[in-house]
């Protein structure tokens, strides 16, 4: 079982989770850092800008989880697309042809892609075997995944980790939804009818979990909980959950004017994905409901 995890990203939304839980099963953490500050044996510095990184800090790794990246949130002008796409690739390549050069290399990296890899697909079932779809986020998944090819070309286990939309209470996209929701803003976005597969972090961090001790598993993994939702029923579960109404909508044209491409390519954009993968080896999912998943997290933040 691998014991020694270097994570990147690890003091994000994801990453904090997921060292909080490896610790709680005897794993040591090494978090992956571009701070010079406090450096000591559980950390390891790098610069993916600059291509610089620790190389002989890597060489006793069992295993390593790539979640670094820029948040996508916000605007998307040509310079922050250029940090969006920048911060994974060239991340991902530098890390991948990092550890195809070690000597002892870990057994397995595990590194996050997204669900934006099929593009905006209408009520189309996709599995990890579907076909990328088109636009700046099936791109840059595409590279994303490819950037990972020297790990893979080395003999170390790769798992391209397609995430869907987050759900928990301190951080990702629930968080930003809560307030509108509350005041009795929130309502559909759009026609509603588009597809949002989500997963709640407990799943998200159990299937990491899953993943690091599961080596018949590899190449792209669907991390989405089973049961996608449109958004129309995404708005109605959350208001129901919070006992307010959610009759005040935002159409398209609304959302795009608020944040452009990114609107489209998010919010307006149907992604219905199973976790194929994930369900035929066996994988067991705390939060397979939408309902349930809301009332588990909201229940004491009313």
């Amino acid at each position: 079982m691998s014991k020694n995890v270097l994570i990147s990203g690890a003091s994000g939304f994801v990453g904090t989770h997921l060292t909080e839980l490896l610790l709680e099963k005897g794993y040591k953490v090494i978090k992956l850092t571009r701070s010079l500050t406090g450096s000591s044996d559980d950390q390891v510095y790098w610069n993916p800008a600059k291509g610089e990184i620790e190389l002989e800090s890597l060489q006793d790794l069992d295993a390593v989880v790539h979640l670094a990246g820029e948040n996508i949130v916000g605007r998307w002008t040509d310079h922050k697309k250029a940090k969006i796409e920048n911060s994974r690739v060239l991340g991902t390549k530098l890390l991948s042809e990092s550890l195809a050069k070690l000597n002892k290399k870990p057994k397995v990296l595990i590194s996050a892609s997204a669900i934006g890899y099929y593009g905006n697909r209408g009520d189309e079932i996709l599995s990890e075997e579907s076909t990328p779809g088109e636009g700046f986020l099936a791109d840059v998944s595409i590279k994303w995944e490819n950037a990972t090819e020297a790990a893979n070309d080395a003999g170390i286990r790769v798992l391209n980790l397609r995430i869907g939309m987050v759900l928990g209470l301190d951080g990702g996209a629930l968080e930003k939804m809560l307030l509108p929701f509350r005041i009795g803003l929130g309502g559909k976005i759009g026609g509603g009818k588009q597809y949002w597969s989500w997963i709640a972090i407990d799943d998200l961090i159990g299937i990491i979990y899953y993943l690091l001790r599961n080596e018949d598993l590899k190449g792209p993994v669907n991390a989405v909980a089973p049961n996608p939702v449109t958004n129309s029923e995404f708005t109605f579960a959350l208001g129901r959950v919070l006992n307010r109404p959610t009759i005040l909508p935002l159409p398209a044209f609304a959302a795009r004017a608020l944040l452009g491409e990114m609107a489209d390519e998010t919010m307006l954009s149907s992604a219905r994905v199973k976790p194929q993968k994930l369900l035929d080896s066996g994988y067991k999912f705390k939060y397979p409901e939408l309902q349930q998943t809301l009332n588990s997290i909201l229940k004491t933040s009313k």
